[in-house]
C-alpha cells in the first residue's frame, strides 16, 4: 500500500513538473501567434489629426493622450489635485495604462517582479487601476511610437478608456510627484494583461494592430 501511494505521489509530481514546464512555453507561442494575426488589418495612418503614442517600459504598455484634442478633455478627469505635485498637470499629455493594482504598483520595473505575485493577477484579479502620468509630449524611439488618428478615432479611443474608469476616484498615489492609480473596472488575469488593454484600445480606435497582444512586444511590433 506506501509503495502504491509513494508511486501515485510520483505520478502526481511528475505530471505538476512537465505542466510547469509546458505551460509557459505554450502560453508565449500562443500569445505571440495572436500578437502577429492582425485586428483592423486595412487601417492606414491618416496624414493628419490626433497625435498619440503608445509606450512600453519593459513591462506595462500604456497610451499618451493630449490633454484637449478633438473635442476630449482630460483635465477635469484626472485633475491637479490628485497628484503629489499639482504643477505637473501643466504638462500637455496624460499617459495611460491599466492593470491588476497589486501587480502595477509594485512592479515599476522588471526587479521588482516575484512569482507569487506573477502567479495571483496570473489567476485573475478585478482589483484593477488606471496609472495616470502628466507629461510632455515624448521623444519617439525605441519605446514610444508616435501614432496619427482622425478626429473620430481618436474619440473612440477616449470612449474607451473612460468606460475602462471605475467610480471609485482616486485609490492611490503613483510612482512620484507627476502620477496617480484610479479605480478601473474590467479583471486582469493572463489573458486580459496591461499590454491587451492598450491592444484592445487601440483595436476599438481602429489601429492595426494584433488581434490578441497579451505581452509589449505584440504592442509595439505593429508600429
Amino acid at each position: 500500500m506506501v509503495k502504491e501511494i509513494s508511486r501515485r505521489i510520483g505520478r502526481v509530481a511528475r505530471r505538476i513538473a512537465l505542466a510547469l514546464v509546458l505551460v509557459p512555453g505554450v502560453y508565449a507561442t500562443a500569445g505571440m501567434i495572436g500578437g502577429s494575426i492582425p485586428a483592423n488589418a486595412s487601417w492606414v495612418q491618416t496624414a493628419d489629426g490626433v497625435r498619440i503614442f503608445v509606450e512600453d517600459n519593459g513591462i506595462h504598455t500604456g497610451i499618451v493622450m493630449p490633454v484637449s484634442a478633438a473635442g476630449v478633455y482630460w483635465r477635469g478627469t484626472f485633475p491637479a489635485r490628485d497628484l503629489a505635485d499639482p504643477r505637473y498637470a501643466g504638462f500637455d499629455h496624460v499617459a495611460v495604462g491599466w492593470g491588476d493594482r497589486a501587480f502595477y504598483v509594485e512592479t515599476p520595473t522588471w526587479a521588482d517582479i516575484n512569482p507569487i505575485l506573477m502567479l495571483r493577477a496570473a489567476i485573475g484579479s478585478s482589483r484593477t487601476v488606471l496609472h495616470v502620468e502628466h507629461v510632455p509630449a515624448p521623444p519617439t524611439g525605441n519605446a514610444v511610437r508616435a501614432i496619427m488618428l482622425t478626429p473620430d478615432q481618436y474619440r473612440r479611443l477616449a470612449a474607451f478608456v473612460r468606460g475602462t474608469m471605475g467610480t471609485g476616484g482616486k485609490v492611490a498615489g503613483g510612482y512620484g510627484p507627476d502620477d496617480a492609480f484610479y479605480d478601473a473596472r474590467g479583471t486582469y488575469s493572463a489573458v486580459t494583461t496591461c499590454n491587451e488593454w492598450t491592444g484592445r484600445a487601440l483595436r476599438q480606435a481602429g489601429v492595426r494592430v494584433g488581434a490578441w497582444t497579451p505581452f509589449p512586444a505584440t504592442v509595439m511590433g505593429w508600429f
